[in-house]
């Protein structure tokens, strides 16, 4: 089979390291163009592009993936498939271009979880399972007619970055699996029921990571968890009229009681009140801080306690 692959992010190359190293013909690679990223605007190359240099692989960086020019190589290298892992909306012009045509990986079971950030909102909403599809691209987003899907457990307590690494591998394994199956003659692909009430995984934005203290300690600890290690729960802290940005990474329930938002120092160690019992955050960080656990932070902040929740 000869296979174009599209991706960008480190999710996205686990799955071009299996292609590569499988007997089928990797034809070619399209990732994002570079861009300037951080303090100094350094060059940022995606994860993609690294491992494509490494490993002297053919790599396309278009701009506009309708560009003429573009699809014109597309359709020289003449795909058997073209397999998209965290990449752009592609237009029909080129899912269309291979014979057996263009697939996905998404780490979800769809339909459910469609969109941006699957794997985060599977934990925030506090599922005890998710899971990866492949499924053939149309033109809507992450709609089209399903392929292979396999799921996963959530344990208690899981981050989203643990996540992501066991569906990363696990895609690799199934993207595989799916380019052998299309291989033989297949027609099994099926159409996904949208007649269900569907949960969603939009973009992370600032408003939906904010720590919304009036909910229950178990809401807020899966939002920590889901948005850990990036971007991180967040709130806002207020002391002597400076406002301070102020990030949960994790957490623990507790059986302590105290008032909405008011933190409390027992034992060395630190609670919010919450709509319910207390939560005993671990690992935090403060605006111009370093990351790190709740008792190493404490020795430079035991005045926390005089800090306001906004």
């Amino acid at each position: 089979m000869k296979i174009f692959f599209m991706g960008t992010p480190p999710f996205a190359v686990k799955v071009l390291e299996k292609i590569h190293h499988s007997n089928h013909q990797l034809v070619g690679v399209a990732t994002s163009i570079d861009k300037p990223a951080g303090r100094g605007n350094k060059i940022n190359q995606s994860a993609v592009k690294i491992f494509s240099l490494k490993h002297q692989l053919n790599l396309l960086q278009p701009e506009k993936l309708k560009d003429e020019k573009f699809v014109c190589q597309l359709k020289e290298l003449e795909p058997d498939i073209i397999v998209v892992v965290a990449f752009r909306m592609l237009p029909e012009v080129v899912w269309k271009i291979p014979k057996l045509g263009t697939v996905n990986l998404h780490a979800s079971i769809l339909p459910n979880y469609r969109g941006a950030a699957p794997i985060n909102w599977a934990i925030i909403n506090g599922e005890k399972n998710t899971g990866i599809t492949t499924f053939f691209i149309d033109e809507k987003i992450d709609t089209g007619a399903v392929i292979l899907t396999e799921k996963v457990s959530i344990d208690d307590g899981t981050t989203a970055g643990e996540l992501h690494d066991t569906l990363m591998t696990k895609g690799a394994h199934l993207v595989l699996k799916t380019i052998e199956t299309i291989s033989s003659d297949y027609s099994g692909s099926k159409k996904q029921n949208d007649s269900l009430k569907l949960k969603l995984a939009p973009k992370l934005n600032r408003e939906n990571t904010k720590i919304n203290w009036n909910k229950s300690a178990e809401e807020i600890r899966q939002l920590t968890l889901g948005l850990n290690p990036y971007p991180g729960a967040w709130t806002k802290l207020s002391y002597n009229n400076k406002l301070l940005n102020f990030k949960v990474f994790n957490a623990q329930l507790s059986n302590k009681k105290y008032p909405i938002k008011k933190l409390v120092i027992t034992d060395d160690k630190l609670f919010v009140g919450t709509n319910g019992n207390a939560l005993e955050l671990t690992e935090i960080q403060m605006e111009g801080k370093k990351r790190m656990k709740t008792n190493e932070f404490l020795k430079g902040y035991s005045n926390i306690v005089d800090y306001s929740i906004l």
